[in-house]
Formats: structure tokens, sequence, C-alpha cells
């Protein structure tokens, strides 16, 4: 198996440069290939300084999901993977990528902290504290979840799935998870394939990429459970019920005085028109690519994500 890891990154050059010294210890032969959002604290001059990174990407857009397709369409690997920049793959990672993906389409695994503040390694990551996929029956259909930040595929389904969702600039893993249902791939879990994801330093940043916004959290919630099933009773009872437990959440730190009212009252406004913007732009997004794809937006729809590329492959 000829492994390409894709390595997204934006304002995290020293996380970055921990991801890559795991891979360079844990997959010494994988090609790869690490895609820049417009970062401002020198990760370009660092990345061109190593001997272990074939392709380096500069992008403009801050979406994740642009610098995925961006890195996606230069692997050559016939398993391309996905890490995140403040994550570190293990010894095991490897072999569990490719034992995974000898069975299966997609391969995914659990995200752990580097430590617990009791300074011992912590291997939970569901909500019950076990390890394991998020999985959902939506319209009658199984959904798995994979994890965006650690997960491999087969290259032929990333081909059929054509990248991931630029629209969204959230939720695209997820998104992704609904399309690979409908085509009925098999998406694995495997254990071994953990990944440790780096705590961030005091002055790290990330682009805005993790900051609370409700309105796009809505957005692309809506957006992809229309686009992926239609208008029907399911699709809005999810959205319903994603309003209501944040709208309580919300409503319980103004009692506490963690918020204001006048906050409260924004955020619903922002989740509405969220839904609205959403749900209306899922429509047509599902009228202009009918296919089991499912993506108007994918890696096939354009050729100029790249600013700049710096491949020692060449």
């Amino acid at each position: 198996m000829d492994l390409s890891v894709v390595v997204p990154t934006l304002n995290g050059r020293d996380r970055l440069a921990a991801c890559l010294d795991a891979l360079a210890a844990h997959a010494p032969d994988a090609e790869v290939i690490v895609v820049n959002g417009p970062s401002a604290d020198g990760t370009t001059g660092m990345v061109r300084d190593r001997e272990d990174v074939d392709v380096l990407v500069e992008i403009s857009d801050r979406t994740v999901n642009v610098a995925r397709n961006a890195g996606i369409e230069v692997a050559g690997g016939d398993a391309i993977a996905l890490v995140d920049y403040d994550k570190r793959i293990g010894e095991s990672w490897l072999e569990a990528v490719r034992e995974g993906l000898a069975d299966a389409d997609v391969v995914t695994g659990p995200v752990r902290p580097t430590e617990t503040e009791s300074g011992g390694e912590d291997g939970s990551t569901g909500e019950d504290g076990s390890d394991g996929p998020e999985r959902r029956r939506i319209a009658g259909r199984s959904v798995t979840y994979f994890v965006g930040g650690n997960v491999a595929f087969r290259r032929e389904t990333l081909r059929d799935l054509d990248g991931f969702d630029e629209y969204l600039r959230v939720g695209g893993a997820r998104d992704a998870s609904h399309r690979l249902a409908r085509m009925d791939r098999e998406v694995a879990w495997r254990a071994e394939a953990a990944v440790r994801e780096e705590p961030p330093s005091p002055t790290a940043a990330d682009g805005g990429r993790t900051a609370r916004d409700w309105g796009w959290k809505y957005r692309a919630l809506a957006y992809r459970l229309v686009k992926n099933y239609g208008i029907r009773p399911t699709a809005l009872v999810r959205t319903g019920k994603h309003a209501v437990t944040d709208a309580a959440s919300v409503a319980r730190d103004v009692v506490r005085g963690e918020a204001t009212p006048s906050g409260w009252v924004a955020n619903g406004r922002d989740v509405m028109a969220g839904i609205l913007s959403g749900g209306s732009d899922g429509l047509v997004a599902r009228a202009r690519d009918r296919s089991p794809a499912r993506n108007p937006n994918g890696v096939s729809t354009r050729a100029d994500r790249a600013v700049s590329r710096y491949d020692a492959r060449e």
C-alpha cells in the first residue's frame, strides 16, 4: 500500500512540527503533503526546511475542507490519509490503517488527549468513556461518522466522493459520512489507529476555524441534512432537537450569569437564519448533483485552490 498523508494546517507551526516528527518516526515511507492555509507564524519556512515533507501546498482559503481537497488533488498514493496538524500518530497507527483498508473503504480511529490532569494517558474518546465510532440511523440509513482529523481512504473511495464539500466551513467530515453511507461504503474503526492531540500553546491560533459560530453550525447542519435526505420529517426533527438542546444550554448560562439575555436572543436569530439559509442552499446543492456523491463543490469543480506549490517529487 502506497500511503499519502495530507496535513492541513493554519497558524499551528509548533504543533505541526510535532505532527511531522511523528509521521517521520512511525510512517517514514509515506508521502507527506502539508496544505498551509494563509498562516502568519512562519509555517512556510519551517516546512520548507524539512526533508520529510514531499509537497507543500499554499492556499489562500481558511476553510479546512478546501485544504483537504487541495491535498487530495496532489496526493499520489493508492491510499490517502488525513491527519490534522495538532495530532500525532503512534507506533500502531500505520499497521492499523493498512489492516483497516484491507477490509473496508475507510478506516478511522480515536483522538486521545496527550495527558490527563493526573499526568497519565487517557484512552477514552466516546461520551461514555469508551472507544468506538459514533453511529446514527437516519431515514433508514445507518451512518458511521469518521474523525476528520484521523482518517484514511482508499483512493477510489475519495474519487467517488469527489472529496469534501467546500460549501461547508464546518461539518465536512459528517457530510462525507452521510455520503459514504448513501454509497454503501464501509467505515472501519480501529482503536490501534489512535492519534494524540497536542494541546495548544498560549499563542496558538487557527484562524477562527474552531470558534463557536451558531449561524454556521446550523447552516451546515441544515445544508447537509437537506442535501443528503431532502425535506423530510427526519431532517426537520434532528435540526429541531439540536436547536432546543443548544437553546437550553445557553439559557442555563444566562441564569448563571455567564451569558446575557440579549446574547441569547441574538444567538437564536443566528440559529434561525442559519437553518433557513442552509436548508435553501441544501436544496440547490441537491438539485445540482443528483449522483450518489451529492457533492457539487468537490475536488473536481475547480483548479485554483493552490497559490503556490513546492514539490520535492519533481
